[in-house]
């Protein structure tokens, strides 16, 4: 049986939740953070396995009809973000908001710790023609596009750090499918000025279809 690492909601934490914050600067609605009792073992360890049956075993993500994301190794900042973004729809995903809604904070906060833990090998199967492309993306950029290295927020082995999201070994068509897509998945609310969102935004913009396709294949092949 695993051994879950449980995070304790410090006295600061609890009084935002209760005195329900406003948006973050990373423009996170942190309304979202539900008052709920304290979750129990069992309740994580459920919520774990349902998470299990779409996402994989070791959460490595699902390639199908629509790719289902990597969960291992995200960052738990941002999962416990985009968690509260589906509670509140600012992401859209029906699955999702209804698996979330009954979750509070320190839940959320348990079960993206228990994802991060986890590193099992990416699943890969990209085009490898398109990896020195998006490797010279990822780490230059492309100046003359205005379009900054994925590097400087995601880091150079593109882990990511707070909100900003782990990239490596995330299912490329994932990936792309995201990037094409920003603006109606991403979109549904005014992203904060300056924050991951609104970075992403511009960087999708400049991005030709083939660039993304491109940078999803080397962030693939990444561990």
């Amino acid at each position: 049986m695993k051994v879950f690492r449980l995070l304790f909601v410090s006295q600061a934490a609890l009084l935002a939740i209760f005195s329900g914050a406003a948006a973050g600067a990373d423009g996170t609605d942190n309304s979202a953070r539900s008052v709920l009792p304290p979750y129990s073992k069992q309740a994580l360890q459920s919520k774990i396995e349902y998470c299990q049956t779409c996402h994989g075993g070791l959460a490595e993500g699902v390639r199908g009809a629509f790719p289902i994301p990597r969960l291992a190794g995200q960052q738990i900042k941002y999962m416990e973000n985009q968690l509260r973004n589906f509670v509140v729809h600012k992401r859209q995903n029906n699955v999702m908001s209804n698996a979330v809604q009954q979750m509070g904070s320190a839940e959320m906060t348990a079960l993206a710790s228990y994802f991060y833990d986890l590193n099992p090998k990416p699943l890969g199967g990209a085009p490898k023609g398109l990896e020195a492309t998006g490797k010279k993306i990822f780490e230059e950029g492309l100046p003359e596009a205005d379009v900054p290295a994925c590097m400087s927020c995601h880091g150079p082995e593109a882990k990511g750090a707070g909100a900003f999201p782990r990239l490596a070994g995330q299912l490329d068509d994932y990936i792309s499918r995201k990037l094409v897509n920003w603006e109606k998945d991403r979109g549904q609310a005014q992203a904060a000025p300056g924050g991951p969102a609104a970075t992403m935004k511009s960087v999708a913009h400049r991005l030709t279809d083939t660039q993304m396709a491109a940078v999803a294949a080397y962030l693939s092949y990444l561990e």
